[in-house]
């Protein structure tokens, strides 16, 4: 065999053996999130593809088209108005390769969440800062105050209130609060009306509470070429929920939790139960024992329904190569929105899984 001939095959077997071990990265840069945001998605995909931005720079600008767009009013201002009447905010960015967090929590009067996250994130030591101090913070970071409330939220607001209350989050309290507005106080535990005057909510009423268009959160998935891997949320969280109140969503590990050497995972749903269980930590924990994304997130909400059968919820999974799966739970079927791959012009599509039971 000629010199020429014999570099030709080494050059087609060097070729061949790229196109073997490599064809998972060409999902990559990858961007998934809960719910068909598409917009969103596709704002984070180009800023990557077009723009060039860090990983962390494409999540905050997808999550900020929600927070504007006041996606399925479950995202940013305007939306879910508490007891009082006033929509706070929710946020989060991990970073999976420093392994470093910035969040926070019932943030009042001012509207761009997940970039006071980031703020949390690069000017902080802390990993969450809550209510009227994270105000103040924002501020200091140059953020504007002002009203969170909508007309819209102040007619939701007062729709609740003329349904006398209905529904809330209260139990084991006098008045009864499937009845009154309250102010409430706690049941005597020798009171002999207790289950009378307050029974405990059961898990049917908790899920009748809770779906898509009361209770959201947009989570996503941010890979870049180059495997590096963020996750972030942001949600103005329950509607009707008592003043103060926090959710899954600012929680590490809850409502998202990234790892560059594995992947990532991001949740949506019923956070006053998923945080219990840390859903999206034990998916990445899943991906790192070897299972897809699909299995990941089904095994991370099997956990949850052994105990609450009947909540509400949503979690998708991506690889740090690309790969990608969701799972839910307490709705009939669950939408995400994905973009992937180095081409501008590629898109977003929206996918669909079936939910468990």
């Amino acid at each position: 065999m000629s010199t020429f001939t014999h570099s030709a095959v080494w050059c087609f077997m060097v070729v061949l053996l790229i196109l073997q071990v490599k064809p998972s990265t060409q999902r990559l840069p990858l961007v998934i999130n809960t719910w068909a945001f598409t917009n969103a998605t596709l704002r984070a995909h180009q800023s990557l593809t077009v723009g060039e931005f860090a990983a962390i720079d494409a999540l905050v600008e997808g999550c900020s088209v929600c927070e504007r767009e006041q996606c399925d009013g479950t995202v940013g201002y305007g939306g879910s108005p508490d007891e009082n009447g006033e929509t706070t905010l929710d946020a989060m960015i991990m970073d999976g390769t420093t392994m470093n967090v910035g969040a926070v929590a019932a943030l009042r009067e001012v509207k761009h969440a997940i970039a006071v996250a980031r703020h949390v994130l690069e000017n902080t030591k802390h990993t969450l800062l809550v209510g009227d101090q994270a105000t103040e913070f924002a501020v200091m970071m140059g953020f504007q105050r002002e009203s969170l409330q909508t007309e819209r939220s102040k007619g939701m607001w007062q729709d609740w209130k003329n349904n006398h209350c209905q529904p809330n989050f209260w139990t084991n309290v006098i008045p009864s609060p499937s009845m009154s507005c309250g102010p409430y106080e706690p049941i005597s535990v020798n009171s002999i009306d207790q289950h009378f005057l307050s029974a405990p909510s059961n898990e049917a009423d908790r899920a009748h509470q809770y779906g898509r268009y009361n209770h959201d959160t947009i989570g996503m998935i941010v890979i870049d070429s180059d495997s590096h891997v963020v996750a972030g949320t942001s949600t103005n969280g329950a509607r009707n929920k008592i003043p103060g109140r926090v959710g899954d969503s600012p929680i590490a590990g809850s409502g998202a939790y990234a790892d560059s050497s594995v992947g990532a995972a991001a949740a949506t749903g019923d956070g006053d139960v998923m945080m219990r269980f840390l859903p999206s930590l034990l998916a990445v924990e899943g991906l790192r024992q070897g299972l897809t994304p699909a299995q990941a997130g089904e095994a991370a909400l099997a956990r949850i329904s052994k105990h609450y059968p009947d909540f509400m919820g949503g979690i998708v999974v991506a690889s740090r190569d690309g790969k990608y799966g969701a799972a839910c739970r307490g709705i009939p079927e669950f939408p995400f929105s994905v973009a992937e791959g180095v081409s501008p012009e590629a898109g977003v599509s929206v996918k669909t899984v079936l939910c468990g039971k």
